[in-house]
């Protein structure tokens, strides 16, 4: 066997344990012999044990199955099973992922697994909203985000909404916004990006797949105080469905069969006190927003708005508003 032969066979031996062995099943010396045969590697058995005395010094858990005959096996991986189908479906399921870019990130998680294992990650979801990411530029776009954040830079882009005949239409007649970008958030399917406007003086955030000419700005970034001290959890607590609106203290009460929605939209953290025999009353911090009171709408009687006024006859005037509609 010539020299580069001899280097590559623990390469090509660490590629069969990664490829065909786990903590179920593993490979006779015979038949690790003959895979590396396949691969044009000639190896004796003394050199292959070690060889994968190296690979266990290099880190690689590989252990020996007392079984007739005894087999090698890689047992332990940088990640579970259990976690590398978690990240199948978390790659599945994003509706934010196009239907071509889920499958490439599927296939390179396949990669952390053994050839048996790697099957049981090839199921298919059903993703409802998928049709909804149909390009890949929010990936450019996301990229080019990124730098921003490291130089403290600004970001120029333009920005779409679609019209009643579903052709994109940029907002403003083509304006270019040029914005101190201060986070990215995955919300509902979707990157936003959370931006501090230098105008208003406050936070607001754009749909990163609805930004197109994504630039890295030559001004540089805006700091002050409010941006250093910027809590992202706060801000996705506060707001429902990523919509901007004025943040604003409310107090709600709220009944029994409520209040795990509650809980899951404000945490277990959120200030709750008895009220009465049926209501506990709710106090939180919310973005005013026609989706807040979509949000409370959904559960009927079993959330009330007390205070403040204002929230009260937001919410009388939006379900009117629907009401009329139909009248």
């Amino acid at each position: 066997m010539t020299e580069i032969g001899k280097r590559m066979k623990i390469l090509y031996l660490m590629r069969i344990f990664n490829e065909e062995t786990d903590e179920a099943v593993g490979l006779t010396m015979p038949q690790i012999i003959e895979r590396l045969s396949e691969m044009g590697i000639s190896a004796e058995r003394k050199a292959v044990y070690r060889d994968i005395e190296a690979l266990r010094q290099f880190g690689m858990d590989i252990r020996v199955f007392q079984r007739a005959p005894v087999e090698y096996a890689l047992v332990n991986r940088r990640f579970s099973l259990p976690e590398l189908l978690l990240m199948t479906d978390a790659v599945q399921s994003s509706r934010f992922l196009t239907k071509g870019k889920s499958e490439d990130l599927v296939r390179s998680i396949k990669t952390l697994a053994s050839k048996r294992e790697a099957k049981s990650l090839s199921k298919r979801m059903h993703v409802e909203g998928r049709i909804k990411m149909q390009n890949e530029s929010v990936y450019h776009n996301v990229d080019i985000i990124q730098e921003a954040l490291r130089l403290k830079r600004k970001v120029e882009f333009q920005y779409y909404k679609y019209d009643l005949e579903k052709n994109k239409k940029l907002q403003h007649d083509g304006m270019v916004y040029m914005e101190t970008p201060v986070q990215l958030i995955y919300s509902d399917g979707y990157y936003y990006l959370v931006v501090y406007n230098d105008k208003h003086t406050n936070f607001t955030n754009y749909r990163v797949d609805r930004m197109v000419e994504v630039k890295i700005s030559e001004e540089r970034a805006t700091r002050n105080a409010d941006i250093a001290t910027f809590d992202v959890t706060e801000y996705e607590s506060r707001a429902f469905g990523m919509y901007r609106g004025e943040a604003i203290s409310v107090d709600l009460l709220v009944k029994e069969d409520a209040m795990s929605g509650v809980i899951d939209r404000f945490g277990k953290d959120v200030q709750v006190t008895p009220y009465d025999d049926e209501h506990a009353k709710v106090h939180a911090v919310v973005m005013e927003s026609p989706v807040f009171y979509g949000w409370v709408a959904q559960y009927g009687d079993s959330i009330r708005i007390v205070q403040p006024k204002r929230l009260v006859d937001g919410y009388v005037d939006y379900l009117k508003g629907i009401i009329g509609s139909y009248e």
